[in-house]
This record gives C-alpha cells, sequence and structure tokens, in this order.
C-alpha cells in the first residue's frame, strides 16, 4: 500500500494559506487523476483512493495532530512501521525559498509540527518528505515563522505557485505513481 500525504489544516480560514500547500497540492494530483475526495471518519481524513494500492490522504485534524490520521490508516490496513518507503508527505518548509522544492528521504525541515506528530506517531523519520519552499520573506524575519506560514500567499507569488504545483503533480506522476 503506497499513501500519498498532503499536510494541511482543516477549515475556510486555512485553505489558502503558506501551510497547506500540502493540501493544494495533493488536491491538484487528484484533479489531474480525476479522483475525488471523501471523508473517512474512521481515519479523520479525506481520502482519495486511485486503486487499492494508492490512496491520497488529507488529515482532517489540527497539523500539530496529523499524524493520528495517517497512524490509523497503516494501523488498519496492518502496514509495517519499520518499513514506510512507500509513505510520501507533502508539506510546506520554511527553510527552502518560495518556488523550490526537494524530495528527501528520511530529511524534513528543522522545525515543523506536522512532521513532528508523524513521527511521534509512527516512531520514525524514515519516509519521504516532499519540501516545498514557502518563504518569500526576501530576508525579513520580523514575522515569527509560525504565524508567517499561517498567511496566505500574495497575488504576485500566484503564479509561481501554480507553476510548482504543476511540476510537481509531473513528478509525482513520474517518479510515484
Amino acid at each position: 500500500m503506497k499513501l500519498i500525504v498532503g499536510l494541511g489544516n482543516p477549515g475556510k480560514e486555512y485553505e489558502k494559506s503558506r501551510h497547506n500547500i500540502g493540501f493544494s497540492v495533493l488536491e491538484a494530483l487528484a484533479s489531474d487523476l480525476g479522483v475525488t475526495f471523501s471523508l473517512h471518519k474512521k481515519f479523520a481524513a479525506e481520502v482519495a483512493e486511485i486503486n487499492s494500492q494508492l490512496w491520497l490522504v488529507k488529515p482532517q485534524n489540527f497539523m500539530n495532530d496529523s499524524g493520528r490520521s495517517v497512524r490509523s490508516i497503516l494501523d488498519f490496513y496492518k502496514q509495517p512501521l519499520e518499513s514506510l518507503s512507500s509513505l510520501y508527505v507533502i508539506h510546506d518548509d520554511l527553510d527552502l525559498e518560495l518556488g523550490s522544492f526537494k524530495l528527501q528521504f528520511g530529511t524534513g525541515p528543522k522545525v515543523h509540527n506536522g512532521l513532528l506528530s508523524l513521527y511521534r506517531e509512527l516512531g520514525t523519520e524514515q519516509f519521504w518528505h516532499l519540501r516545498i519552499g514557502v518563504d518569500g520573506r526576501a530576508g525579513d524575519r520580523s514575522m515569527p515563522g509560525r504565524n508567517y506560514v499561517l498567511q496566505p500567499f500574495s497575488a504576485t507569488e500566484q503564479p509561481l505557485l501554480e507553476q510548482v504545483s504543476d511540476q510537481l503533480v509531473a513528478k509525482l506522476k513520474l517518479e510515484i505513481l
């Protein structure tokens, strides 16, 4: 079983925030594949099933608790936690400049509460991290990162976001699907 998880926060107020870029890219992938998400209360997640072996997952608890949703799916389907090479987590990364991304195994940003929740629930960092740069501050660190990631992208950033999203959807289809 392969899971592609997008991290974000549920609710309209977070929909366009930097922190929800994981949800946005996953929604673009689902749209490209012609599948829709449905709520699975048992997992506290919206899920789009591509086939019995590939699921797109958007945890619907807050990001700081997103690990519980992923863990519940893995437990329900009796997936071994020691081997998570088929788990891909798409998330925002303030350590990377807006417009950049990295796909790395076992490597995330310095601090990310959604990932900390996953590490705690799964007992490992050894899964794929699709790190998407959201730092468009151009060196201005006057706003704390925890507040900055909850801000929406500006209108001038939107074309770059669309370009990155298109690149990531193509990359995911080529390398993971």
